[in-house]
């Protein structure tokens, strides 16, 4: 059984060859990644995990090399929102203890169906896991944002958060920056599902901002910060559990890292430019484009693992869907992030102009 996991190991490092066109392809799906990350505080892999398995890659090895890309651009993004004041140190550290909890668990599962099913085993449960917990996510954004106390971008603390707020389970903990008081056991519970994800698709942002948000009631901007703060620790540790068997491409993380900082301040920046309605409104449309493009491949895994047969043409037009779809989906996002950048910058123009005019007059007045 040893021997057969070292070959099942050493195939997958032969994956993919870096061509020119490859290489341009990987720092791009960084830049998109990076972009969308700093704007939405997740890690940006439910586009560069999809993005990468697109390109050959096997899902564990995306998983991966996601996770050791996702260490150091948490860094950086982290540190960013802090200086904007969008991080809550307290609630990142009472969550950090579950969440690496989460990462061994999914690490292990992850690891288990690639050695008993293989490369298209493993691509279907990821796949399955992103588009049943993107499709949720989606639709539960939406929902939200179509509310009528939602129209002018407010948020209010009501529903679940409300509720939970009222629980009073000890140990009920403060967090000041988020300004909110929850029993322990929630915030415990969202470090483990956080770390699950991360361990398993790469990124554990588009459940941790979400809950963060609706079930705690944390701030949005307080959630994206605190969000990359504890992905430095799931890269961290994903990263390092994949990389002892041998599931880490080194290749990859660095063509995402040469993609990504950049998009990365970008998005971090594009934060203070815009309601918390419009994050929320490009997390729904690049979220749902992820969740359908997902489904679109999931086909093919069956088809390889021989539990549905269906005809090469129809394979490979499902794979062109699927690379459509998310790609689509993420030059969508970063469309709408950089119109909001635009639009504020415009406005913010013509408020300076209307200030000057306005001095001009009160002097030529006096």
């Amino acid at each position: 059984m040893a021997g057969e996991t070292v070959n099942l190991v050493g195939e997958v490092m032969r994956f993919i060859d870096i061509t020119p066109k490859t290489a341009f392809s990987m720092a791009g799906l960084g830049f998109l990644g990076g972009m969308l990350s700093g704007f939405i505080g997740s890690g940006g892999a439910f586009i560069m995990t999809p993005g990468m398995m697109a390109l050959g890659v096997p899902g564990i090895v995306a998983v991966s090399s996601n996770l050791a890309h996702k260490f150091g651009k948490a860094m950086v993004g982290a540190r960013k929102h802090s200086k904007m004041g969008n991080v809550d140190i307290r609630l990142g550290i009472c969550m950090v203890i579950f969440l690496l909890l989460g990462v061994n668990i999914a690490v292990f599962l992850n690891k288990y169906i690639f050695d008993s099913m293989g490369k298209a085993g493993s691509n279907l449960y990821i796949s399955l896991v992103f588009v049943v917990l993107l499709s949720y996510l989606a639709i539960f954004i939406l929902r939200d944002i179509f509310k009528p106390s939602q129209k002018h971008g407010s948020i209010q603390r009501e529903g679940v958060a409300k509720r939970l707020t009222k629980i009073n389970i000890p140990p009920m903990i403060y967090f000041r920056v988020a300004n909110v008081r929850v029993s322990l056991w929630f915030v415990a519970l969202i470090g483990l599902a956080t770390g699950w994800l991360a361990g398993t698709v790469g990124v554990g942002g588009f459940i941790g901002v979400p809950a963060m948000i609706y079930i705690l009631g944390v701030p949005t901007m307080v959630a994206a910060g605190t969000e990359l703060f504890l992905a430095i620790f799931s890269g961290a540790s994903g990263a390092f559990q994949y990389a002892l068997n041998g599931f880490v491409d080194i290749r990859l993380v660095l063509l995402l890292y040469l993609g990504s900082l950049l998009g990365l301040y970008i998005g971090a920046n594009a934060t203070k430019m815009v309601s918390e309605l419009q994050i929320k409104l490009v997390m729904a449309v690049v979220i749902g484009m992820s969740a359908i493009s997902r489904a679109f491949a999931i086909p093919k895994y069956l088809v390889d693992l021989h539990m549905a047969n269906l005809s090469e043409g129809v394979t490979m037009f499902l794979d062109i869907a699927a690379a459509i779809t998310l790609y689509g989906g993420a030059i969508i996002g970063v469309i709408m992030i950089v119109r909001y950048i635009v639009r504020f910058k415009q406005g913010k123009r013509v408020d300076n102009q209307y200030l000057r005019r306005s001095e001009h007059q009160e002097r030529d007045s006096a």
